[in-house]
C-alpha cells in the first residue's frame, strides 16, 4: 500500500453498546485537527449513534490500526460528488479500498524578508538559511526533494543517484533547524523559522496566522498526495462506517471541514461551497499550470524502499 493512499480515519469495529448508552458505537480514527467541530455531533445526532473519534500523529501509527475490507458501493450514494480526478485515481481506479477525502501537495513555505524568495528546491541549500531552514521530518519527501533538485526522478530507484542524493542531504544539513512536520508552523508564525519545506494544507494554515508568509511549489516539480477514508477488515459494524463515508461524501459536510482545517476537499460539489478566498487559494488548490508540474508517487520496489530507509537514517545520523 502506498503511504498516504489510505490515511484518513479507519473507521474500526464497534465493541457493542455500553450499560449507560445504547447506540450503536462507531470507531473513527483520522489525523488531528482533520474534521470540523460539528461533523462527528451532527453525525451521532442524525444516525442515533455515537462516535469514539481517536487521532493519530504519524503514518506508523496509523499503519499499525489494521488491513482494510473493500467498500460496499452500493452502499454508497456520493462518490459522484467526488472531482473528476479522483473518481478514479491511478493509486486505486475503482475505488474499491477507499474514498478520496482531502489531498495536498509539498511545497515550500517562506518569510516575505526572504529575497529573493525562493522557486526551487536547489534554493534551500542556501547558505543565508543556515538555522532558519527546517525539512520535513519525511524520507520520501525529503529524499525527493533532493532528487529533483540534481535533476532526476522523484521516484527514482537507482542506487547511484539515491546515494548521490545522500552526499546532498548531508552538504545541506548544517543549514537545517531541524526535521520538523506540522509543528513547525507555529515557529513560522513567530518568524523563528524563515524557510520550511512543508505540506501545502499546513502551510496555507500558517499563512492565514499572519502576513509574513507565502507559499510556492517548486519549479522542478513536486509530489501530490491524498488522503483516503477507509473501513478496517476487522470492522463488525460496516454499515455504520459506510454511513459515515458516504456523510463525509457530502459536499456541505466536506466544506464545512475544508472551510475549518483550511485543507483541500476532494470533493467538487464541496468546493463549490467553499468561500472564495479559500476556493481559489493557489496553496490549496494549485492552478493548472502549476499542477502540471505535480505528481502523483507510486509504490517504490522493496530494494528501493529499503535503500531509501537506510539513506534516511544515515541522513539523520550525519
Amino acid at each position: 500500500m502506498k503511504r498516504r493512499t489510505f490515511l484518513l480515519g479507519a473507521l474500526a469495529a464497534g465493541t457493542g453498546a455500553c450499560r449507560r448508552d445504547r447506540r450503536p458505537r462507531l470507531n473513527v480514527y483520522n489525523w488531528s485537527n482533520y474534521v470540523a467541530p460539528d461533523t462527528i455531533p451532527t453525525f451521532e445526532k442524525e444516525f442515533g449513534v455515537r462516535v469514539r473519534y481517536m487521532t493519530y500523529e504519524s503514518n506508523e501509527e496509523m499503519l499499525a490500526k489494521g488491513l482494510l475490507a473493500p467498500l460496499d458501493h452500493g452502499r454508497l450514494k456520493n462518490p459522484g460528488n467526488l472531482e473528476q480526478q479522483f473518481q478514479s485515481p491511478a493509486w486505486d481506479p475503482a475505488l474499491r479500498w477507499g474514498v478520496p477525502y482531502m489531498w495536498y501537495g509539498t511545497g515550500v513555505v517562506y518569510n516575505r524578508s526572504v529575497q529573493p524568495a525562493p522557486r526551487s528546491w536547489s534554493n534551500l541549500w542556501n547558505e543565508r538559511l543556515k538555522g532558519r531552514l527546517t525539512m520535513l521530518d519525511d524520507p520520501e519527501d525529503v529524499i525527493g526533494a533532493c532528487l529533483k533538485q540534481l535533476g532526476f526522478p522523484f521516484q527514482s530507484v537507482e542506487p547511484a543517484q539515491l546515494r548521490e542524493a545522500e552526499r546532498a542531504l548531508v552538504q545541506q544539513k548544517h543549514l537545517v533547524r531541524a526535521y520538523l512536520n506540522a509543528e513547525v508552523r507555529d515557529q513560522l508564525v513567530a518568524g523563528d523559522v524563515l524557510v520550511a519545506q512543508l505540506w501545502s494544507t499546513t502551510a496555507q494554515q500558517a499563512i492565514e496566522a499572519t502576513l509574513s508568509l507565502d507559499f510556492v511549489f517548486p519549479s522542478e516539480g513536486f509530489p501530490l498526495y491524498a488522503d483516503n477514508a477507509v473501513i478496517l477488515r476487522e470492522s463488525r459494524r460496516r454499515e455504520l462506517a459506510h454511513e459515515f463515508i458516504d456523510y463525509l461524501l457530502r459536499p456541505r459536510v466536506s466544506a464545512d471541514i475544508a472551510a475549518s482545517t483550511r485543507t483541500a476537499t476532494a470533493n467538487a460539489g464541496g468546493r463549490a461551497l467553499l468561500p472564495e478566498a479559500i476556493r481559489t487559494s493557489p496553496a490549496l488548490y494549485p492552478p493548472p499550470a502549476v499542477l502540471e508540474r505535480g505528481e502523483w508517487p507510486g509504490t517504490l520496489p522493496a530494494s528501493a524502499q529499503r535503500l531509501r530507509d537506510r539513506i534516511w537514517t544515515e541522513v539523520k545520523a550525519a
